[in-house]
């Protein structure tokens, strides 16, 4: 069912309700006029014939001659005109106009004006006391006002009340039919160009012109942001598919090195039971660094994939103290000849995802360990600092190893890339600058202190400085299947 037959039919059921409704209320409103009317009548009339009244109770207790009391009673009747009047007294009961038969009970007293139903008519009714002047000689003045003229009109009101209302429901259906058929034109122009819409066919999109109607254009204002999100989704699901062969082929390529040299040395092993012992065990020793390698590089892949699926519900607020005491603790039980120092004060927070953190520590002082040992031969020497600058942690990781070229300082964090011996994966500082940019972070490398040696820099918002207080993770975080070469050159560098 149309929107504009709804609300034709809703209008042409509520009107007649309203038109009933207001005509009860009407009703009621000239019924308490015509009643006020018919009291004002009655107290008016009261007051003309109570001097009347009186003269005839008068006569009447004095037995008077019947012509003296029939003079005084029809003097009373003509003053009272259109009213009924009826008294009752010590000398009997005088009668005249209309009014109800006597054998109808009356209210004990009616000071005030009373509705009084008899015989199926309806009457007004007023009395009063009145007195003739002596003693003993008093009696009640009633007065009558037929109520049949007020009931003529109220069935006359009625009657176009009910016609009012029977007219209007249809007349009131048919006109709020076109008006809401032309109020709801715009609707109607937006879901024609809606349902032209196919995202999967065509890049066009909803072209709306205000209509200054707020609920039209707020329905194609959410319209544009569900396709826009349906456009970013759908970006992302292409460039995911698009990229992924590229990765496939980058990891076969890394997966492939390390499987052929063990396959060569199984091969060795197998095709030369009589391989003398040194021998024997070179192979054997390369083929655990071979497996050692290619198990970190599954390690890495893993972490890679846990950091492009991480939620913003899984961050809170992470004391850096905590981290960097962890992370050194377990670095020393690995490698106990490394001299491995840890300087963070405690307090400063940020709002992180803990596992992350921890990760961007223990590959930070993993590669230090690997690349940045002493020139002399003397074993690693490496440090953990951790400083407040403004509403920022600085967290800086310091080696006494060779260093590393400033032309290749941004090459680091590619994914894959690594000296020719080293004997990582080439992954460990890919998935520091991934967790990095998950924390709204800066990462980048620059010279020890002391002049010789590697100084890496990470620069995290604070929690008290009012930034970082909320994980807004970036939109797009595929790192498994980029590298960072794809990012900007400002990523490792500090803002100016």
């Amino acid at each position: 069912m149309r929107l504009s037959t709804r609300i034709a039919l809703a209008v042409g059921a509520t009107v007649p309700i309203l038109v009933l409704a207001t005509g009860w209320l009407l009703l009621r409103l000239v019924a308490a006029d015509l009643h006020d009317q018919q009291d004002t009548h009655l107290r008016q009339s009261a007051a003309a014939v109570a001097k009347d009244a009186r003269g005839l109770l008068r006569a009447s207790a004095a037995d008077r001659s019947a012509a003296v009391e029939q003079a005084r009673e029809r003097r009373l009747f003509t003053s009272a005109l259109d009213v009924g009047v009826r008294l009752t007294g010590p000398g009997g009961t005088f009668m005249g106009g209309p009014q109800p038969e006597q054998g109808v009970s009356l209210p004990a007293s009616a000071p005030v004006p009373v509705t009084l139903r008899a015989g199926g008519d309806t009457w007004r009714v007023l009395s009063k006391r009145v007195s003739g002047g002596r003693p003993g000689v008093r009696g009640t003045l009633w007065l009558f006002a037929p109520d049949t003229s007020a009931d003529t009109q109220l069935r006359l009101v009625r009657r176009r009340v009910v016609s009012v209302a029977l007219l209007a429901a249809p007349l009131s259906g048919l006109l709020a039919g076109a008006v809401a058929g032309r109020a709801s034109r715009p609707l109607r122009r937006l879901r024609d160009s809606a349902s032209g819409l196919d995202p999967r066919t065509s890049t066009a999109r909803l072209d709306h012109t205000p209509a200054r109607i707020a609920e039209v254009d707020d329905l194609a204002h959410t319209l544009q942001t569900v396709l826009s999100r349906y456009d970013e989704q759908a970006a992302r699901t292409e460039e995911a598919l698009a990229t992924a062969r590229s990765f496939a082929s980058a990891a076969a390529h890394e997966l492939r090195t390390p499987l052929m040299s063990m396959q060569t040395n199984l091969e060795i092993l197998t095709g030369h039971p009589g391989l003398p012992a040194p021998d024997r065990d070179e192979v054997l020793d390369d083929l655990r660094r071979e497996h050692a390698r290619l198990l970190g590089l599954l390690v890495m892949l893993r972490e890679l994939g846990r950091g492009d699926l991480v939620e913003a519900d899984a961050f809170g607020p992470v004391d850096l103290a905590d981290v960097v005491e962890a992370s050194v603790r377990e670095q020393r039980r690995r490698h106990p000849l490394a001299r491995i120092v840890g300087d963070c004060p405690p307090g400063l927070r940020v709002y992180g995802w803990e596992p992350g953190l921890r990760t961007v520590l223990d590959n930070l002082v993993i590669n230090a360990l690997v690349h940045g040992g002493c020139t002399d031969g003397r074993p690693a020497h490496i440090g953990v600092t951790v400083r407040a600058s403004g509403d920022h942690a600085l967290l800086f990781v310091d080696d006494q190893g060779p260093g590393i070229a400033p032309e290749r300082r941004g090459e680091v964090f590619g994914r894959f890339e690594r000296r020719p011996d080293s004997p990582g994966s080439g992954l460990g500082l890919t998935l520091v600058a991934q967790q990095i940019d998950l924390h709204r972070g800066r990462i980048r490398v620059l010279d020890a202190p002391g002049g010789t040696g590697t100084r890496i820099e990470v620069v995290l918002p604070l929690m008290d400085g009012g930034a970082g207080t909320e994980a807004t993770l970036p939109l797009q975080r595929n790192w498994m299947i980029t590298t960072a070469r794809a990012l900007p050159q400002e990523f490792h560098k500090e803002d100016s």
